[in-house]
């Protein structure tokens, strides 16, 4: 009874959050006001170990850590990174940009500690929140554990808005040159229709042609499949978990040379271009749902050491780190704007996706294309223009830069 009971609340709390999300249509993240929940619950009457109650615990968490990063593998469309690229490149600079502000300036203020405890998260959200926590929790340094936590949750209360913001701007120069072009065109059809009616005097035979026995060449990598009633849900949760077991095997012969979580990331990318994995593969499992409130709650219940007292102390330097992150971003992004071919305001929103990556990046780019565009087609050609930029941005930081860097910290604490 107090199993069902402790996880009743843990959802119960999810819930709320997810509810006040879609209500303000992503302007208040969810995962703020959960944060919240826990925070007055453990102040209250919640029970401390109520995250681990709920089914939540090490042996849980030590499995989804490994698979997820696995999955975020299969999440990464190599081919559209590299259409993208400059998109990815713009994404990256934001980071670095954030490290050289928050290192820099940052130290000036706060100690050493608080800043590699804190940086991380900024650039990579969940999964580096996680790493970070762990990492502190497996070094005993606990007096740090609530600050990636507490990252984790104050940098999207900035990043949700201001994102919105600078897709908006986008928006509206896309559909201004759009009707730019759309009345170029019009007046340029006058003119065509007379150059057609004077090229028709002209034989066919003089008219060259494109040679359609010319294709480029094409590589298609042969998935491995099986007939749909025996690709079940537990023969994906095999492949994952073997998958998983030869990137953690792979990683303990190279001793600790590279982290873990990064061949777990590697391992997931070349399993999904071999076919092996399917795209987005713990949803297709139907798993991938469950395992991400799990980890949230383990990230939520490090709130339990947090006191009323020891609030001031933590927001302090997270707000200022913010602040100074999301500056580095801005710069960075800005600097490479033109010579990459975006606008300032495209190019600021791909960085900022390292604040909260997928799925936030795809939900704020279609709610800023319903909002901003006024026909089907206005709304489509906003999101053919957008949202590719969006997705890459978030996958090259969230999902590659993050755990490189939470890794990196984690050495230098």
């Amino acid at each position: 009874m107090a199993a069902i009971l402790s996880l009743m609340v843990v959802m119960g709390f999810m819930m709320v959050g997810e509810w006040v999300s879609t209500r303000s249509r992503a302007y208040v993240p969810s995962v703020f006001i959960t944060a919240l929940l826990f925070l007055i619950g453990f102040w209250t009457i919640v029970p401390k170990n109520i995250v681990p109650a709920a089914s939540f615990g090490t042996a849980f968490i030590q499995i989804t850590q490994a698979v997820l990063l696995v999955h975020m593998g299969t999440l990464m469309d190599l081919k559209l990174l590299l259409k993208q690229w400059r998109a990815v490149v713009i994404a990256l600079s934001g980071v670095v940009g954030t490290i050289i502000l928050t290192m820099g300036i940052g130290r000036l203020f706060f100690n050493w500690h608080t800043i590699v405890a804190s940086v991380p998260p900024l650039t990579g959200g969940l999964v580096a929140a996680f790493l970070m926590t762990a990492g502190l929790k497996a070094q005993h340094i606990t007096a740090l554990v609530a600050f990636p936590v507490a990252m984790f949750v104050m940098h999207s209360m900035l990043g949700y808005p201001l994102t919105a913001w600078m897709l908006k701007r986008e928006s509206r120069r896309l559909l201004k040159n759009r009707q730019a072009v759309a009345t170029v065109v019009t007046d340029d059809a006058e003119t065509a229709r007379a150059t057609v009616n004077t090229a028709a005097q002209v034989p066919a035979g003089d008219v060259p042609t494109a040679d359609a026995s010319v294709r480029l060449p094409k590589f298609k990598i042969r998935a491995w499949h099986l007939p749909a009633a025996y690709d079940t849900s537990a023969f994906m949760l095999f492949k994952v978990a073997a998958v998983t077991g030869l990137a953690e095997g792979t990683a303990q012969l190279m001793h600790g040379v590279v982290n873990q979580y990064i061949v777990c990331l590697i391992f997931g990318v070349i399993a999904h271009q071999l076919g092996f994995l399917e795209n987005a593969v713990l949803e297709k499992a139907g798993v991938f749902h469950w395992l991400m409130y799990g980890l949230l709650a383990y990230i939520f219940a490090n709130l339990n050491i947090v006191k009323i007292s020891m609030l001031s102390g933590i927001l302090v330097p997270i707000v200022s780190l913010i602040v100074l992150g999301v500056l580095g971003m801005f710069i960075a992004s800005s600097l490479l704007a033109r010579p990459l071919g975006f606008s300032r305001e495209m190019a600021f929103a791909s960085a900022l996706t390292a604040l909260f990556g997928f799925p936030a990046d795809y939900i704020v780019t279609h709610e800023v294309t319903e909002i901003m565009g006024t026909t089907p087609d206005e709304k489509q050609y906003l999101l053919d223009q957008m949202l590719p930029k969006m997705l890459v941005g978030g996958f090259a930081t969230v999902s590659v830069a993050s755990v490189v860097i939470a890794s990196i910290f984690l050495k230098i604490l």
